[in-house]
């Protein structure tokens, strides 16, 4: 059964908001990766949890891992990402992560990506062309605007039509969805 399509977005559709908490950049080590599970924008279902490396090449692997392990697994239904870096230039792969888990990917994040300045900054880490390669086949990043304010979205097994109205219904207290905002703060609460 493919998860890829909606017909309507449930009120109290399962997604998993997923960020990483605070680490010291350029230091070896792991960081704390948090996923929140939320019915709609409104009730916390569980929290996960996982750790990758800073700056390693594990992140893709590690949250498909954490997810499918995960009770609340049958039950979600997206995954939305804070972004598609985690503890540095740990990227996500997209793509992959959609086909691992058999569930829509979205990475969204306030801040338009500097694609020259990733590019950059990814020869001081090893294996950059592969995180290169990952970057560019997130594919195209959607402006959107929620609430008044713009966001930057990669998808990843869902149509932009189902992504806008997965963050309608989530984007409750703001124009960040829940499931990303709730994983920020317990990510960085526990790190802090």
């Amino acid at each position: 059964m493919s998860r890829k399509a909606f017909r309507i977005i449930k009120p109290e559709i399962r997604i998993l908001g997923v960020d990483d908490g605070k680490f010291t950049p350029h230091t070896k080590g792991n960081v704390l990766i948090v996923g929140v599970v939320l019915r709609g924008g409104s009730s916390i279902d569980g929290v996960i949890h996982t750790f990758v490396a800073i700056d390693g090449m594990d992140a893709t692997e590690k949250i498909a891992e954490m997810i499918k392990a995960s009770r609340h697994y049958r039950q979600l239904r997206v995954i939305m990402l804070n972004g598609i870096t985690f503890g540095g230039f740990n990227i996500v792969d997209i793509k992959k992560l959609n086909s691992l888990t058999n569930l829509p990917i979205m990475a969204l994040t306030r801040a338009k990506p500097d694609l020259q300045s990733i590019h950059d900054a990814l020869e001081h880490v090893s294996e950059a062309e592969e995180r290169w390669r990952m970057v560019l086949e997130a594919g195209e990043i959607n402006e959107i605007i929620c609430k008044g304010a713009k966001l930057y979205m990669g998808l990843a097994g869902i149509d932009l039509a189902d992504a806008l109205q997965v963050v309608e219904l989530t984007a409750t207290r703001g124009c960040l969805p829940e499931p990303l905002r709730i994983a920020h703060l317990v990510a960085s609460g526990i790190t802090s």
